[in-house]
């Protein structure tokens, strides 16, 4: 599991019957933003629909017309039981994305019961990431041709789209937990993105970057795990890529820039974080009157050592050659 991640819902339906991994609580509506306790906040903002769409770990999706009211939770997930998945998978850092006339939905999938490997003394379970499809934003999203995207015994996670040339790629993170040092990785997708083509490479390493730390076998190390990619570009045509790791205990949400302005890279890490301290997993939509936003969530652990994880927004500034963090963001 990945270091300090809480999982809040594990929700997922079935094809036939329709099974829950637990009980969710009754559609609620006129929520706060900062009510909602999510963790890998993303957003969707569907201009045929007026309608902002918000997912991320637990696979529910909320609803809202103009980012300060939400709607929710919706289940909006059907796959097959008996596929790697399982009847009751949990779910990571969903993400919707509006592609050729259709919705698709990444996310991390988890069957605890099947074991794939056993790296330094700890076993790994099956985590992979995947992609369904939907005719509708909310969904139900459904399997499609592959029952695997990426190789049945490496741990995946997190992961994004893009597309470079006309060609759609998934970007993810090979997990730390078998690796010891996580990457970010690339792969090519089926035109349809129905399934994968080739093999995976890697763009960075978790090692890659100046400002993570641990503290390992009491000396100070780079720290070992990637998480949340998220890939973009500024106004000048400059890519970037968000992505989050760790400074010692605090979620961190960094920054690294291609040099070559394509997915190959080279990657290129800021020397500081882009947001405050115990932040991460960001990511990037504009709203319909036209704001640059960045969706993530705020982490904080209370005093009986629960962790806390709250979606928030802030305005952001791409116009120039490197994305700037404006100020926190509240809807009016």
């Amino acid at each position: 599991m990945r270091k300090h991640v809480l999982i809040l819902v594990y929700v997922v339906f079935a094809l036939t019957p329709l099974t829950a991994q637990r009980r969710m609580p009754g559609v609620r509506t006129d929520i706060p933003l900062d009510s909602i306790r999510l963790s890998d906040p993303f957003i969707l903002a569907d201009k045929p629909t007026a309608t902002y769409y918000m997912t991320g770990t637990g696979g529910m999706i909320w609803k809202s017309r103009d980012l300060k009211r939400w709607t929710g939770p919706f289940r909006a997930v059907s796959f097959n039981p008996h596929s790697w998945m399982g009847a009751r998978p949990m779910i990571w850092a969903a993400e919707l994305h509006h592609y050729h006339g259709k919705y698709y939905y990444f996310a991390t999938f988890t069957n605890a019961a099947i074991k794939i490997d056993t790296f330094r003394g700890r076993v790994i379970d099956r985590r992979a990431c995947h992609i369904l499809v939907s005719d509708r934003p909310d969904g139900p999203y459904v399997p499609m041709a592959d029952s695997i995207y990426l190789p049945a015994d490496k741990s995946t996670l997190d992961a994004t789209f893009w597309i470079e040339n006309d060609m759609p790629y998934m970007i993810y993170c090979h997990e730390w937990l078998q690796n010891w040092n996580g990457t970010v990785e690339k792969i090519r997708l089926k035109p349809d993105l129905s399934g994968s083509v080739g093999e995976g490479k890697v763009l960075f390493r978790a090692s890659d970057s100046p400002w993570s730390r641990e503290e390992l076998n009491g000396k100070v190390v780079p720290n070992r795990v990637t998480d949340g990619p998220f890939v973009f570009r500024t106004q000048t045509g400059r890519l970037g890529m968000l992505w989050t790791s760790w400074v010692f205990n605090v979620y961190t949400q960094g920054v690294a820039y291609s040099a070559s302005g394509t997915l190959a890279g080279p990657w290129i890490q800021e020397k500081a974080p882009i947001t405050p301290p115990n932040f991460g997993h960001g990511m990037l939509f504009r709203s319909f009157d036209g704001k640059l936003l960045m969706a993530i969530h705020s982490h904080r652990v209370d005093e009986k050592g629960h962790t806390i994880r709250i979606p928030c927004l802030f305005e952001m500034d791409d116009s120039g050659d490197k994305l700037v963090v404006k100020k926190r963001y509240q809807p009016k």
